[in-house]
């Protein structure tokens, strides 16, 4: 294994996130992993970043599937956005389809402690 190299167990002990997530990550297209000659997955030291950032998008509410949109342009582990047009309409949209989850939880938690206060 070349240096700045690490197996998925090492990845998993320095990020804390199970091999099993990180497996589902890559197949997600949120990590890149390059095989070796064995089989076993190789991941660069700035995997510890990526799989930081995912955490912490997924953290925000988003899906893999808009993560995979933005980590592109994601930097550091927190991570700060570099925007673009693209990326500011699509975080746009995912931020009204939340508040639009939001209202209609609300709606059906009124309905809920109406049947409870009710009996």
């Amino acid at each position: 294994m070349r240096r700045g190299q690490m197996l998925i167990g090492e990845l998993s002990r320095r990020t804390g996130v199970s091999t099993r997530l990180l497996r589902y990550y890559e197949a997600q297209g949120l990590l890149d992993v390059r095989r070796g000659s064995n089989g076993y997955r190789h991941y660069d030291d700035d995997s510890v970043v990526t799989v930081r950032q995912v955490r912490a998008l997924l953290k925000a509410g988003l899906s893999t599937e808009v993560i995979r949109e933005v980590l592109p342009c994601a930097r550091g582990e927190r991570p700060e956005i570099d925007w673009c047009t693209e990326l500011w309409e699509v975080l746009n949209g995912e931020l009204a389809a939340m508040d639009h989850r939001i209202d209609d939880l609300r709606r059906s938690r009124g309905t809920l402690a109406g049947y409870l206060t009710g009996s």
